[in-house]
């Protein structure tokens, strides 16, 4: 008796965090899980966190920032599947830092993986899932809808996600193809340690910055402390996305991702996040 075939589905970014956990939740829920990551020697957290689940993944290299090694990925998981029914773009890198500080280049670094990235997994997926109706997810961040001090860039990217995924999103439903956003607020993870920031060092070196820096980073550290969730928990609303019959296009993966993106909501002057986000830096 011959089976369906699992559908296939490819996430970027799985070395920690959102993406690890979601790549292990899809397989646990049945789909074939393609978990990419730019370096397979960090990949040893999600071999032990599969094994641990009992599914099975298969993992692969993917640079989003080396149209190459995505294409490689993608037409190695046709080869091998035969099938690409999903795509999780999730892979990103934060940034910390302000114009005066750096250069346009690290502004321009920053574009290249959160939202060139996104675009070059998402150019070589969509043939194939065009081909079966498939679901694109991509994991933003509630900065993406919030400009937020010393995140300047950061948010610059996930802001230009959000918009290009808001204005592809009609046109892909025409054909069949379902685009959904994920919104994270804090999650305890790796990410902001991977950074790679030294505060100290960063606000001994901010000039006229240095008393708003620091106080950004004492905020920010307390924060995240009293509010983040796991990246399991967050790896939920991306599971909505794969799973539901008609997903909502913007999934936040929490109550304070909800009530941090309605001040925007809300807000027609700007005033009331300008009133929020200064408040963070005395």
């Amino acid at each position: 008796m011959s089976s369906t075939p699992a559908k296939v589905v490819l996430i970027t970014g799985t070395s920690s965090g959102i993406g690890l956990a979601a790549a292990v939740a899809a397989a646990r829920a049945g789909w074939r899980s393609v978990a990419t990551l730019r370096d397979t020697s960090r990949a040893d957290g999600l071999r032990k966190a599969a094994a641990e689940a009992g599914v099975e993944l298969d993992i692969r290299r993917l640079d989003v920032t080396d149209e190459v090694s995505v294409a490689t990925a993608v037409d190695g998981i046709i080869a091998d599947h035969g099938r690409l029914d999903a795509v999780v773009n999730n892979a990103g890198a934060g940034h910390i830092g302000t114009l005066e500080n750096e250069t346009v280049d690290d502004v321009r670094e920053v574009m290249e993986t959160n939202f060139f990235g996104v675009l070059h997994v998402t150019k070589a997926a969509l043939p194939h899932l065009r081909a079966c109706g498939g679901r694109l997810i991509t994991v933003t961040s509630v900065g993406g809808v919030i400009g937020q001090p010393f995140n300047e860039a950061y948010c610059a990217a996930k802001f230009a996600v959000e918009g290009y995924m808001e204005g592809l999103a009609p046109v892909l439903d025409q054909l069949g193809v379902r685009v959904s956003l994920v919104e994270p607020g804090p999650v305890s993870s790796g990410f902001v340690d991977n950074v790679g920031v030294d505060v100290d060092a960063l606000i001994a070196a901010a000039g006229p910055y240095a008393k708003a820096a620091a106080n950004f980073a004492n905020r920010t550290v307390t924060h995240f402390r009293d509010n983040a969730q796991s990246p399991g928990r967050a790896a939920e609303a991306v599971l909505e996305a794969l799973t539901a019959d008609r997903p909502a296009f913007r999934i936040q993966t929490s109550d304070a991702a909800r009530d941090f993106i309605a001040i925007k909501i809300a807000d027609l002057d700007g005033s009331a996040v300008l009133g929020l986000t200064s408040s963070w830096l005395v």
